[in-house]
Order: structure tokens, then C-alpha cells, then sequence
């Protein structure tokens, strides 16, 4: 299966699937693709703010559908998760790496895609990595209150992101393609990583809009103190589409967490107490 991910043109795939899933018409292929999701991955329409399956546009927006007002109340935690699905690593950064699986760590360096000195910043906080499978709620969303200072897009690879994949391919969240968002909040510094993934058609912030798969250098923006936008804990920043992985990075150490590896979170309940 590795091999076969590694062979495949993991873009043209992933334009391909994003052409697909953003058909409105035929009405029945668009209504069919929806239904056949639905059945395959149980998922469960009575928490999105639409419970009507044949009323989305199109297959992305039923994907990243939103959810009701109440579906997540947002924890008087300091930090909550920023995203729905299963916090498959956390825990202390250590010797400037994070744990991607068992006896497999990456650089938070490599990560990040930059300099080992803007990494240094991060030498004694702590990481979450949170894995979203397709059954889940596709949003991502500020794990703390903050402005956002500097985003780095970085082209790579699109294996998959599940479980068996993440065990096997070394450095695989370091090489994906991703978007690197820097935060500046009251706990010091925070990025939190949108990692793509085989068939991914795409990430969208709230702030620049979609970022298609493919890109072929490195693409930044930084922002100055005056025009950084801000956000609070809880607020939406972000999406995928047909995918993947959130890694959270933070300058913060010591977090008392709130859930093990291995344990299903939601999105703004409490991550640290």
C-alpha cells in the first residue's frame, strides 16, 4: 500500500478528486457521491446546521459542512482542540523533535519548513497531533486566542495520514504538503499545522481563501502588528477539503492535558486544563 501511494501521481489524483467533489451538476451524480459517503462512514447529519443531504451545492460543501450553533460549546479551558477526530500523539517537544508515531520522531524544524533558529523558540513546549477521519467535522479552529503574525505554504508529498501510513513512512507530517500558520497569543508563540494528504483537494483559511494541491515553492505572507487579524478561542480558521492532520505547536510547556493518545476529541472542548 506505501509503495502503491508513493507510485501514484498523488497530485493530478488529489485535482482530479477536487474537480469531482466540486460538481454541482449532474444533480443525481452530486446527490449519489453524497449518499454513498454517508453510507460507507455513518455519518450523522442531526449536528450539522444542514440535516438535508441532497441540499448541499456540492460535494465540498457537504464535506465541510458547518455545525449547529450548539453541536461544540466552547470549554473555559485555557486551550481547547482545534479539531474533531482522534489525538493520535501528544506530550512534551523533546530535543527540538516531536513523536509522529512509536519510534518514529520528526524535527520541529522540518516541520515547520524553516529555520532551525525560528524552531528554537519551541525547544521546551509541547505538540498535539489530531487525525481527522472522513466521517468527521472538517473545520479547524483556534486552539487559543491569538493574531495571526506569518503563514508558510510548503509544497510536498500527499501520502495518506491514517494510522498504519504514519507508522511506516519516515518524517511523513514533515513532508506532506501543508499550510504553517503562526500565532502570537498570551502563551507565547503557537502554529498550528494544516497537513494535507493523498486525495486532500485542498485547504481554505477564513483569511486567504483556498490553497490547492500542487503548489511548487514555497509561498509566504506575514503580517505587520497593525494589520495581523485576530481571533479567539474557538473561532474558525480554517478548513479542509477531503482530509487530514492538525499539528499543534506551542512556545507553552507543562499543559496539563485533558486527554490520552488514542482518545476521540471534538473541537473546543477543553485540550489543557
Amino acid at each position: 500500500m506505501i509503495v502503491l501511494q508513493a507510485i501514484v501521481p498523488q497530485h493530478w489524483l488529489s485535482r482530479a478528486i477536487g474537480k469531482l467533489a466540486g460538481l454541482s451538476k449532474p444533480i443525481w451524480l452530486k446527490n449519489a457521491l453524497v449518499g454513498a459517503f454517508m453510507h460507507r462512514y455513518d455519518i450523522d447529519l442531526s449536528v450539522a446546521e444542514c440535516d438535508d443531504a441532497t441540499a448541499f451545492p456540492d460535494f465540498n460543501a457537504f464535506f465541510t459542512r458547518a455545525l449547529r450553533a450548539d453541536a461544540r460549546p466552547l470549554a473555559a479551558a485555557d486551550w481547547c482542540h482545534p479539531a474533531d477526530g482522534v489525538l493520535s500523539q501528544r506530550g512534551d517537544i523533546e530535543a527540538a523533535s516531536l513523536i509522529q508515531a512509536k519510534g518514529r520522531r520528526y524535527r520541529v524544524d522540518e516541520l515547520l519548513a524553516g529555520s532551525v533558529e525560528e524552531a528554537h523558540r519551541y525547544r521546551n513546549g509541547c505538540f498535539a497531533t489530531t487525525y481527522l477521519s472522513p466521517r468527521d467535522y472538517h473545520r479547524v479552529h483556534m486552539p487559543i486566542s491569538g493574531r495571526l503574525v506569518k503563514t508558510r505554504y510548503v509544497p510536498g508529498d500527499l501520502f495518506s495520514v491514517n494510522a498504519a501510513t504514519v507508522q511506516r513512512v519516515e518524517g511523513l507530517l514533515a513532508r506532506n504538503e501543508r499550510l504553517v500558520c503562526f500565532f502570537e497569543t498570551d502563551h507565547g508563540g503557537v502554529v498550528v499545522v494544516l497537513v494535507g494528504a493523498m486525495i486532500v483537494a485542498g485547504i481554505a483559511t477564513v483569511w486567504g481563501g483556498r490553497e490547492l494541491p500542487g503548489a511548487s515553492a514555497i509561498r509566504e505572507s506575514v503580517w505587520s502588528a497593525e494589520e495581523a487579524p485576530s481571533f479567539e478561542k474557538g473561532e474558525e480558521m480554517g478548513r479542509f477539503f477531503l482530509g487530514s492532520t492538525v499539528v499543534l505547536v506551542t512556545e507553552a510547556a507543562d499543559l496539563n492535558w485533558c486527554d490520552a493518545p488514542g482518545d476521540a476529541v471534538e473541537v473546543r472542548a477543553a485540550l489543557s486544563g
